[in-house]
């Protein structure tokens, strides 16, 4: 009897073995992430810099993220980061399956208290971002006469197309409007980022504030050949240069007072968190390590970097998860600070200077 039994512990282990298994362990574990399919919430629009971000990483988070998951996009482009802010926060299935991939105006949002918002900023979990610097510009068509400061100033009523209230895009073109002077400027907000460009082109729309890698990817004529008047640069961090439009004159340049340039300073706090990936609250510990690691290591491959420079058309310039933790940690909370930027970000008529 004792000799069946031993035989019978001999063949299972046998058996173990063939199959690639310890004779210690029943199963080897298959990573959590084999087989399955992530889900990207993008807050953004197909075919625009923040989609680019996007599909940049993508093939990177599949290459280091074990089990080598199946990777799908969802936009969720609405209410100038709202929607997507509140569907990770309140609808994500916190199962480390689904990831926002935010702009930076989402977090912005929470911070300023503006209405619809049902997040928390502080709450969610932080995986990193591809960049934390940007130069944002200002332009006119040229058909519209601005070729100069002195002319736009000049002019009433200069209808500034922009994203929807409360977007990144649409804060830098009241920043713009606001510091460069221009006089009773209409907003008309609500576009895409394709269809702005067609506004403007038409005529529907007289300028609009842009990232200087958008207008370079999608519209290098535009520069080439002088076919719109650029006006000012919006650089993050400060004195960070831009190879082409490095020529035009700081934002900063044109305010009058130490509270326009804290003003200003709490703006690009904002914009440094870049384009934040989350992980809804409540992810198990064990997932989110997982996705942090492989965009750690996303982050140190050079393949990537040179895959986000042909796709995006600018270097990356990534925040480690820690490192995008501890900025948004740090974000001033300034009550008259807060109260002011609200008024940017909001549809509000610009505040007299």
């Amino acid at each position: 009897m004792k000799t069946h039994i031993a035989l019978i512990g001999i063949l299972s282990g046998a058996l173990l073995v063939l199959a690639g298994l310890s004779p210690n362990h029943s199963l080897a574990q298959a990573p959590f992430y084999q087989g399955k399919t992530i889900k990207i919430v993008a807050g953004t629009a197909p075919g625009g810099i923040g989609d680019n971000r996007v599909k940049a990483m993508v093939p990177f988070l599949r290459k280091y993220i074990p089990g080598n998951p199946s990777i799908v996009t969802e936009y969720m482009d609405g209410g100038g980061g709202r929607q997507v802010g509140n569907h990770m926060y309140r609808n994500a299935r916190p199962d480390g399956l689904t990831i926002g991939a935010f702009s930076s105006s989402v977090l912005a949002l929470s911070i300023l208290r503006e209405t619809g918002v049902m997040y928390d900023v502080d709450k969610f979990i932080y995986l990193g971002s591809p960049e934390s610097s940007s130069h944002l510009v200002f332009y006119t068509r040229k058909d519209a006469g601005f070729n100069n400061l002195e002319k736009l100033r000049a002019a009433s009523g200069v209808r500034v197309g922009a994203r929807p209230v409360g977007h990144s895009a649409y804060i830098a073109s009241r920043f713009f409007s606001y510091f460069l002077g221009l006089k009773e400027p209409r907003f008309i907000p609500g576009y895409g980022a394709p269809e702005l460009d067609l506004a403007l082109l038409s005529g529907e729309v007289d300028a609009r504030a842009n990232t200087a890698t958008s207008v370079w990817k999608r519209n290098p004529d535009w520069v080439q050949k002088g076919l719109m008047d650029f006006h000012a640069i919006y650089a993050i961090p400060k004195d960070l240069k831009h190879e082409r439009f490095g020529h035009l004159p700081e934002i900063e340049s044109f305010a009058r007072s130490e509270k326009e340039r804290r003003l200003l300073a709490l703006s690009r706090l904002f914009r440094l968190t870049g384009s934040p990936y989350v992980l809804p609250p409540g992810t198990p510990k064990d997932r989110v390590e997982i996705v942090q690691e492989a965009i750690r290591k996303t982050f140190k491959d050079s393949e990537f970097n040179r895959q986000y420079q042909k796709i995006v058309g600018e270097d990356a310039s990534p925040m480690t998860p820690e490192e995008l933790t501890k900025a948004i940690q740090d974000t001033p909370r300034d009550a008259e600070l807060v109260e002011l930027f609200k008024i940017f970000s909001g549809a509000a008529p610009l505040p007299p200077r």
